[in-house]
């Protein structure tokens, strides 16, 4: 009885949230934390907690799909995970191998068009992952609805180091000016990067930090950052929702900001109250005390 009451509150919970989502993220990045420790508290072995894992990927790539996500790119294997046991190493391979083939297979992929494409140091993978890569590519890459990306033996200090060496030997070889390096120019060398940049990271499992996770992509676009608790195998559409409404927040606060910005300009320089409302018009409501506080432009 208490499940089933709990069963239905959580979805009473679900529609509430749902009705809130007004607009949500083009691009999310996913730190999947707690495959082990979920198997851990399950007395099951590693492997079981990896495919539970797995099966929440899938739900997840199916809510965000329905909800009108466009891009995701999922922390499958850091740099990092090379210092793990070989055997915890080989079942990670396994499952990604088996899983890129699944998905360039996946009927509703081929329905939705989604592109799917492995960013990282690739080639530090082992031949059969490669391969499976390269088929799940190949079989996608005709589309552009929506965007799945896997990060393998990826780290993003790498990805910009190896950026910065790139362009300072074309520096060196004189085929690069150095007053010409801007952003652009940092963002063609980065590895087959993401097609947007990153509005929503959320991480599983506890842990609050990004570990290193696309910090050109997310942390230069100042994306919005959600922790929650479960892991990554418990993770639930309830908590992409709540996700969803933290980079909700994000942008209102921004919002605001950049209406208080453009509010303090105007005072500086004294600006009339036909100014202001068209800058309303542009970037939301000012309370009409603030439109008090505003003097008129001295002739």
């Amino acid at each position: 009885m208490k499940r089933r009451v709990r069963r239905a509150g959580r979805r009473l919970y679900e529609r509430l949230l749902e009705r809130e989502v007004e607009g949500v993220p083009t691009h999310i990045a996913v730190i999947q934390d707690g495959n082990r420790r979920y198997a851990k508290g399950r007395d099951s072995g590693t492997r079981a907690g990896y495919k539970a894992g797995a099966r929440t990927t899938e739900s997840m790539l199916s809510w965000c799909s329905e909800l009108g996500i466009e891009e995701v790119t999922l922390y499958a294997f850091s740099t990092e995970n090379f210092d793990r046991p070989p055997e915890q190493q080989e079942q990670l391979f396994d499952l990604i191998e088996q899983k890129l083939y699944e998905f360039a297979d996946d009927e509703e992929v081929h329905d939705e068009q989604v592109h799917i494409r492995a960013i990282g140091q690739l080639d530090l993978l082992p031949e059969r992952v490669i391969e499976a890569i390269d088929y799940a590519e190949s079989r996608t890459e005709q589309y552009d609805e929506q965007y799945l990306n896997v990060a393998l033996a990826y780290g993003g200090r790498a990805e910009l180091l190896d950026a910065a060496r790139e362009v300072c030997e074309e520096v060196e070889a004189g085929t690069q000016d150095p007053e010409a390096v801007d952003i652009d120019c940092i963002e063609d060398r980065l590895t087959e990067r993401p097609a947007r940049d990153v509005d929503l990271i959320i991480r599983t499992g506890g842990d609050e930090r990004t570990s290193n996770f696309l910090p050109w992509h997310a942390n230069g676009n100042e994306a919005a950052v959600f922790f929650c608790a479960p892991y990554w195998p418990e993770f639930s559409r309830v908590d992409l929702l709540r996700a969803i409404r933290t980079y909700q927040s994000r942008q209102a606060s921004w919002r605001r900001t950049r209406t208080d910005r453009a509010l303090a300009l105007l005072q500086a320089v004294g600006a009339d109250r036909a100014v202001v409302s068209r800058l309303t018009e542009k970037v939301g409501e000012i309370p009409e005390a603030d439109l008090d506080d505003i003097e008129p432009t001295a002739d």
